[in-house]
């Protein structure tokens, strides 16, 4: 499966009285790579898209430092009528720091219901991830 990549950049901000990222600061990582995967991807922007999380979990393998090179890889393991699994990889110098999972709704706003995915993100995330369907 094809993966989708982004470097992230550790701030100062990040890190926890240990010195190293907060937990919760992994969570941001996983957003900043879904924002820039639907851009890239799909070419939408983050106004465009109607999605809600279902689900989040993450799996902590080791700590980011500060002055780290960071790189989030995402990829869409299949696909639902109405949602879609994102899976995901932090890289820190080179080894996996944490591996985690969303699973995003497409989501009606007028409804407040999950609606069937646009065709047209179907056949790009298709394409990129060369998926079967």
């Amino acid at each position: 499966m094809n993966r989708f990549q982004t470097e992230m950049k550790v701030r100062f901000r990040d890190l926890d009285a240990l010195g190293h990222v907060n937990n919760a600061v992994y969570a941001t990582y996983l957003e900043q790579a879904r924002v820039e995967y639907y851009d890239e991807v799909l070419g939408l922007g983050l106004d465009e898209i109607d999605t809600v999380i279902a689900h989040q979990e993450i799996d902590y393998e080791r700590p980011i430092e500060l002055g780290e090179s960071v790189e989030v890889r995402v990829g869409v393991p299949e696909l639902g009528s109405s949602s879609f699994p994102m899976a995901y990889e932090v890289v820190a110098d080179g080894e996996v720091a944490a591996r985690g999972e969303t699973v995003q709704v497409i989501w009606d706003p007028d409804s407040g219901r999950p609606r069937p995915m646009p065709e047209a993100w179907r056949d790009r995330i298709v394409a990129y991830h060369g998926l079967d369907e």
